[in-house]
């Protein structure tokens, strides 16, 4: 059994350097919903570094929310832009992203929205690889739909520090109890989403408090279960 740990980074944070080397991929900021040059730059090359997978988590232009409020486009051509464009400085200041993951609303958005899951893909393919590259998404989304009409390859994606709600979508920051902040509880809702998910890859926030110790708790169950830890984006052995 394999499964892949990731985190968003390069978001100014200052926990990439302590998380690197427990994770397999970085969800890497693009620059609008937070980060800047610097910031980007020293993730990628500490995921370089660490042989970690290296996305693209571009977001909204919306730094006083952490691209975290929904937004509105007058035309797709305008998200297919603004997503593009984070694609394309990522991809080439990088080396070459190998995934990609949408930040925040942009994320919560594509997963139920076909006018953002299919700008999405859009986007992508104007980004010029030999292959389209696999988006990650809640499972049994319509995103996940999206990427099968594509044949763009979707990885189903589970959260450990945030909460759910009965149809599995994630419970709003807006709540007081969308955050899950008990390291114990987070684990056992690992073992949950591996179980009744069916997901590829789990996530740590990277600006979730106690971020580092989760990812660290988290990766020691995965390995204590007997799962192998490497990017979903690696060929099986």
């Amino acid at each position: 059994m394999r499964i892949d740990l990731n985190t968003d980074l390069g978001e100014g944070s200052g926990t990439d350097a302590a998380i690197m080397p427990f994770i397999t991929s970085a969800n890497v900021s693009c620059g609008a919903h937070a980060g800047n040059h610097e910031s980007i730059q020293q993730a990628v090359a500490l995921a370089q570094q660490h042989g970690v997978a290296i996305g693209a988590h571009p977001g909204y232009w919306d730094r006083e929310h952490f691209g975290r409020r929904e937004q509105q486009f007058d035309s797709a051509q305008e998200l297919i832009d603004l997503l593009k464009n984070q694609l394309i400085v990522l991809n080439e200041s990088s080396g070459g992203i190998r995934f990609i993951k949408p930040h925040g609303a942009l994320y919560h958005q594509a997963n139920r929205d076909a006018f953002f899951a299919d700008a999405l893909m859009t986007a992508m393919c104007q980004l010029g690889t030999k292959r389209p590259l696999p988006v990650v998404g809640l499972p049994n989304s319509l995103l996940q739909d999206v990427c099968r009409h594509h044949s763009v390859p979707f990885i189903a994606e589970g959260f450990a520090d945030r909460r759910y709600q009965a149809d599995g979508t994630l419970v709003p920051r807006t709540e007081a109890n969308a955050l899950i902040n008990d390291v114990r509880e987070a684990v056992e809702q690992v073992e949950w989403l591996l179980r009744e998910q069916g997901v590829r890859t789990i996530c740590v926030h990277g600006d979730t408090p106690g971020a580092i110790d989760f990812v660290q708790n988290v990766r020691l169950y995965l390995l204590d279960r007997g799962y192998e830890l490497r990017a979903f984006t690696e060929p099986e052995a």
